[in-house]
């Protein structure tokens, strides 16, 4: 993301928390600063990409970040992080625009300028980040009001932990009847059960593989869906059965 700025044109001022990252970060042609409020002042924009929705409160709402930003300009959370904590955050921010836009993809697609965003903010605070969102990002997507963008990503991220649960079970079924995984993950593709999830899986060779990669990240997200989900007095219905079939699995990726 932060190369494809600066190939954009933009200054970027980056928070590099080691030495390592600061002098990668220079290689990249952006300034590594020492701190958020430095990398907020004198900013258009400031992209928040941390892991966790604990780790948006801390940056946006427990330091200095939002009142060392110049009036006008715009604070992205790019983070899949709770809704509320995007309320939150606007609600402290003064004349500070807030946006929330969490992205779906990987570095491949950040690196070919295709990651897809779901964005939620009102509409001009939208327009006036597009241009710096799309250096990265292809569909950058307006999904709604301030927080949408959070709802649709747990959506997404619910549907795609329910698609590799359905996988595993489908695996587990072709093995009784003695197909082996390889042979169905070189297959399935090619039918009518192609998937997005499928096409991941088989490209990294087995469920196992691909949970060993992204099962952290994955059951991250899906504990936020049912967390919210539980806040609104519901529940994430017949996903839950299906994310319970991989559930073991990535519960064990994210102890390793």
């Amino acid at each position: 993301m932060v190369a494809r700025l600066v190939e954009a044109g933009h200054e970027v001022r980056v928070l590099g928390r080691t030495d390592e990252q600061r002098r990668e970060l220079g290689r990249l042609g952006a300034h590594a600063v020492g701190d958020v409020a430095e990398a907020g002042a004198r900013a258009d924009a400031v992209l928040v990409c941390v892991f966790t929705d604990d780790q948006v409160r801390q940056v946006c709402l427990d330091g200095p970040l939002l009142s060392a930003m110049p009036p006008g300009s715009t604070l992205a959370v790019h983070t899949t992080a709770s809704p509320a904590t995007i309320e939150a955050i606007a609600a402290r921010a003064g004349d500070v625009g807030v946006v929330d836009a969490p992205v779906s993809g990987g570095p491949h697609d950040i690196a070919a300028g295709r990651l897809t965003l779901f964005v939620g903010g009102a509409a001009e605070t939208v327009a006036r980040v597009r241009p710096v969102l799309g250096c990265y990002g292809d569909p950058v997507l307006h999904v709604g009001p301030l927080g949408a963008g959070q709802k649709v990503k747990l959506v997404n991220n619910a549907l795609f932990a329910g698609h590799l649960g359905l996988l595993a079970e489908s695996i587990r079924l072709g093995e009784r009847l003695g197909v082996p995984e390889s042979t169905l993950l070189d297959a399935l593709p090619h039918g009518s059960a192609a998937s997005r999830v499928l096409d991941i899986v088989a490209a990294r060779g087995s469920v196992a593989s691909f949970v060993q990669v992204a099962g952290e990240f994955v059951g991250k997200d899906v504990a936020v869906a049912r967390g919210i989900a539980a806040e609104l007095g519901s529940d994430l219905g017949a996903l839950d059965d299906v994310i319970d079939v991989v559930g073991p699995v990535l519960h064990a990726a994210k102890r390793v």
